[in-house]
């Protein structure tokens, strides 16, 4: 995070591979200890709200590593990495990860393959966010800082444009797919799933990404438009996910 304080300030003159090394790095430690937390637990560890929140950003991490092998969109990591070390602060507080913390209802690699695929689309949304913010940040470069806009590295505008779209929908088609396999899964007697917190919330998060692919593709939604849309629902995504999650009887029992 502190390195890609320096990139902004150079203005990204320079295409610098240490940013992507470090994140290769911090990947490889973060993988390493939900592997071990995993195993001590003998499940997918999505069991309590440090363990997605840790989960949520290996995701963007993740898909942040398979796009940066392209240098021209590697200066995304200078965007995220401040946002995952904000995220990352936030789940050491000891309240998300409580010594006993309640077990899942589910079990098997049905939940296990729900979670995964509903948190790697978290990660895309993320990692398209983070593209419409360059987006937003070329595009003012252009406006006011043209001489800024020709040195920088960043990616052209259209295909700045074009990857967040890519993402977008990427993150859309993991969320469809995860949401159908959880509606599958067996669940405990209790509330109806449509009366849960998270499935709710979950359905309004599909009904918004649908909306503003639509928006994009038949009303011709593009640009800054499409790019703020993208930035104001991830916001909405990261601001309520917790909360929903707390509220939810089916994930946090």
């Amino acid at each position: 995070m502190l390195y890609s304080v320096f990139a902004w300030r150079r203005g990204f003159r320079q295409d610098n591979r240490v940013n992507y090394l470090l994140l290769l790095l911090a990947c490889g430690l973060h993988t390493t200890a939900m592997i071990r937390r995993g195993f001590s637990l003998n499940q997918c560890p999505v069991n309590n709200l440090y363990e997605a929140t840790l989960f949520l950003t290996w995701a963007l991490v993740a898909a942040y590593l398979m796009v940066g092998f392209w240098a021209r969109l590697r200066y995304l990591g200078a965007f995220a990495s401040p946002v995952l070390f904000a995220i990352g602060v936030f789940a050491l507080m000891p309240a998300l990860d409580p010594p006993h913390g309640p077990k899942p209802e589910f079990s098997g690699a049905g939940a296990s393959l729900h979670a995964a695929l509903i948190l790697l689309a978290y990660g895309s949304f993320g990692l398209g966010s983070v593209s419409g913010a360059m987006f937003l940040t070329q595009e003012h470069n252009l406006k006011f800082h043209k001489l800024r806009a020709v040195l920088s590295y960043f990616p052209p505008i259209q295909r700045l444009e074009m990857a967040t779209l890519r993402l977008v929908l990427a993150g859309f088609l993991l969320l469809t797919v995860g949401l159908g396999i959880g509606a599958r899964l067996p669940r405990p007697a209790g509330p109806g799933l449509l009366q849960d917190a998270k499935v709710i919330w979950s359905g309004v998060l599909w009904v918004l990404y649908l909306m503003l692919l639509l928006a994009r593709w038949r009303f011709d939604q593009t640009g800054r438009r499409f790019a703020v849309a993208t930035i104001g629902i991830f916001l909405f995504v990261m601001l309520t996910f917790w909360g929903t999650n707390l509220l939810s009887p089916l994930h946090h029992p």
